[in-house]
């Protein structure tokens, strides 16, 4: 059934890009649980920490005394309830009195379409999350109702209301303004509230005139056009590749042409009927989003360099008249740092009737929500930020927890001021037009490691398969914030070729990698690669104080310690295949997981299931069933300090596992998956001492922690502890203050 479920979403998926896909994988399966038991749009599985029931394999729990501590977090305007800040904004449409519409295709805590209203979240619409289900990039609305595009899959079972297997509609569907869908006679889908506009491609605009919705198909180089109440088709005209539609006062349209094979992009001028009029706007390069704007005037967002809105005079041939943002918006300046007027990565633009600019942005490759109202003037009115997605967070040790990074953004912190408003956004760190190889922008990594090498800083980031690891180099003086390409370490594929595709170039055909910037360009040239071949099956990464990098395979000759070659002279930390070092697993590991080492201690900790604690299926993700701490490793000291037993599954069921673990001063710190708890064990004794859970100020609850590196601890200067905990469901990081 799991595998089923597995091959529906991925039909239903064939618009998104790669990334998206592997990280909806992960997730359908225990989607599909939830809506089983539930009946509930959500597809993150909800913890209330009251009255929940220890696991049976931490006998220690019961004895674990109860402590003081304060929850708060990072990256979500929202930090508690339904209302929070959606992962991304695929499109968005603003009305005359500035109600603000929403579509996306996907959010993990089901908003894939939201309704926003002065600086707040009002609301999302109904039923658009889970069996086969999903958003899409467009939006509208008339007086009386919403109409957006979203897409059914396929189901096996042959569910009423819902395709065959191997079928996917492209729909249009139909809410009332309070997000309920509308059904109309003829309608399909189980409420009968779908459009059904093609079997082969999705929606890719929506405007509606009058009694017309007109609804753009990009890949059948058609617009339709149905009656807004009786959702009956009037008619169609040719437009090649059309995409969002913007109505002018006199009632024609302006449609976004994107670009197609030699097809320049455009903005091109139509009829209600469907006649092509003579004006046209072809001097803007990458258009994602229009608008109109005071009558007479169209925005249109340039998402190349300039990162700007254009504006144009459209009463005759239309004509720029004026720009809003600052040109090469976040690049310009110091690149990176974050402004009212900088934007990124824009996907949508609005306006309302008394001259007020709302604009999104999305950074680059879905970075997360960053919704701003502007006034006629420029002013800032509002800010919502919804910028976490399958992420983590970690500091700059130099910093003492005060700057923090993610995987795309930086952070300032300020703890003396409330939950939740502690921190600031200070900068966007991906660069794609000076650096269009970046990892982040073809892979999907998460959970930061943040290094001080030589006293300069380093980002390092894995993925949810722990598949890779990729190095960041910073550079203030050319890039400002910007993180720069610097390293790439890659597995052994089991299939020959390490990444598919044809990205980066000039990559090792057979068996792993290691890939250095040798030219300081950011880009993947030739001879900057460095090749072996391994175990394919990996169980983690690591980082440690010295800049060295560790390494776990899934055998019984499975660590890899790749030391520190220096920094060359573009900056670029040094590692060779050459130099590399290998050591066997302790003996009683039988699978072998996570790895810490610490140097200025000569003490590694290590996980994994262990003889006397097997694991009961694959279970690739977790910790495994110990954790075990050794002193005096670099002297050939093999003999485990302690080991203790964490959270394991040993049902079958995986309701109960250990995700994540990371040690700081004193403790080590383990979070589970499902119930998102963090254990606390004593680092000279391996005991448990603490259990705790998400606070009040988040509500008391979390998703399920699915990432490698889902917790990260660092002790401050004074001696508290700040625990950062992954919190993708509604899009945030936990963060825990602890005064132990």
């Amino acid at each position: 059934m799991k595998n089923r479920f597995i091959s529906q979403i991925k039909k239903s998926r064939q618009k998104l890009n790669q990334v998206i896909n592997n990280l909806v994988e992960s997730r359908y399966w225990r989607q599909n649980i939830w809506l089983k038991i539930l009946l509930s749009l959500t597809c993150g599985l909800v913890v209330i920490f009251a009255g929940m029931k220890m696991d049976k394999a931490s006998t220690q729990t019961a004895t674990a005394p109860a402590f003081t501590y304060k929850t708060s977090w990072l990256g979500n305007t929202i930090g508690k309830g339904d209302l929070r800040v959606q992962n991304n904004i695929e499109a968005m449409y603003v009305t005359a009195n500035g109600d603000i519409y929403t579509n996306s295709y996907w959010d993990e805590a089901g908003g894939e379409a939201g309704i926003y209203k002065d600086g707040k979240v009002i609301g999302f619409l109904e039923d658009l999350h889970g069996w086969n289900r999903l958003g899409g990039k467009a939006v509208t609305a008339n007086s009386k109702y919403i109409y957006i595009a979203m897409s059914q899959g396929g189901m096996s079972s042959q569910k009423e209301g819902y395709p065959p297997d191997g079928k996917t509609w492209y729909c249009v569907r139909r809410y009332n303004l309070a997000g309920k869908p509308v059904p109309f006679p003829g309608g399909n889908g189980w409420d009968k509230s779908m459009l059904i506009t093609s079997e082969k491609s999705e929606v890719t605009g929506l405007a509606t005139v009058g009694n017309k919705l007109f609804v753009s198909n990009a890949n059948a180089n058609i617009v339709r056009i149905y009656n807004t109440e009786t959702m009956q088709e009037m008619g169609s005209f040719a437009v090649t590749n059309p995409g969002e539609i913007a109505i002018d006062a006199q009632g024609d349209l302006w449609i976004l042409q994107n670009k197609k094979g030699s097809t320049a992009a455009k903005i091109v001028h139509y009829s209600q009927t469907g006649k092509k009029l003579p004006q046209q706007i072809v001097d803007v390069i990458n258009p994602t989003a229009i608008a109109i704007y005071k009558q007479d005037r169209l925005l249109v967002a340039e998402n190349n360099i300039r990162q700007q809105v254009l504006i144009y005079n459209i009463q005759n041939q239309p004509v720029q008249v004026g720009t809003f943002g600052t040109k090469n918006g976040i690049y310009s300046g110091v690149p990176g740092e974050v402004q009212n007027l900088k934007l990124y990565g824009i996907t949508g633009v609005g306006a309302d009737s008394a001259g007020n600019f709302y604009i999104n942005n999305n950074g680059f490759n879905k970075s997360g929500t960053d919704l701003r109202k502007f006034s006629s003037s420029g002013k800032l009115q509002w800010q919502l930020l919804g910028l976490i997605f399958v992420d983590n967070a970690d500091t700059d040790p130099k910093s003492d927890g005060v700057n923090l990074f993610t995987k795309q953004e930086q952070y300032l912190m300020d703890y003396s001021k409330p939950a939740g408003k502690q921190w600031t956004y200070k900068a966007y760190t991906l660069n794609p037009f000076k650096y269009p190889q970046d990892p982040r922008l073809h892979t999907s990594p998460d959970a930061p490691i943040f290094r001080r090498i030589q006293g300069k800083p380093f980002l390092f980031l894995t993925d949810m398969y722990g598949s890779f690891l990729q190095i960041y180099r910073f550079q203030p003086t050319t890039d400002g914030k910007i993180a720069i390409p610097a390293g790439l370490f890659v597995g052994t594929n089991v299939e020959g070729k390490s990444i598919k595709g044809n990205w980066p170039p000039h990559q090792p055909a057979q068996g792993e990698w290691i890939w250095r910037d040798s030219n300081g360009n950011g880009a993947f040239d030739q001879n900057e690669y460095d090749s072996s071949q391994d175990y394919p099956y990996m169980g983690g990464w690591w980082v440690d104080s010295k800049g060295d990098i560790w390494k776990t395979l899934r055998t019984q000759d499975g660590i890899r310690h790749y030391p520190l070659q220096g920094l060359d002279s573009k900056g670029n930390p040094v590692y060779t295949y050459r130099s590399m070092q290998k050591d066997k697993t302790p003996s009683f590991f039988r699978d072998l997981r996570r790895i810490e080492y610490f140097p200025e201690t000569d003490t590694m900790y290590l996980s994994g299931f262990t003889t006397e604690h097997p694991a009961s299926g694959d279970e690739a993700k977790v910790v495994g069933s110990e954790i075990a701490r050794f002193d005096n490793w670099s002297k050939g000291n093999r003999t485990p300090r302690w080991r203790t037993v964490v959270p394991y599954d040993t049902t079958g069921k995986q309701e109960v596992s250990t995700a994540s673990m990371s040690v700081a001063g004193d403790y080590v710190f383990a979070v589970t998956v499902k119930t998102a708890e963090v254990y606390v064990y004593n680092a000279a004794t391996g005991k448990l001492v603490h259990k705790f859970g998400p606070g009040p100020e988040v509500g008391g609850e979390s998703g399920w922690v699915d990432i490698p590196y889902g917790i990260r601890a660092f002790r401050r200067a004074n001696g508290e502890y700040l625990v950062f905990v992954e919190e993708n469901w509604k899009g945030k990081v936990i963060i825990y203050r602890l005064p132990i």
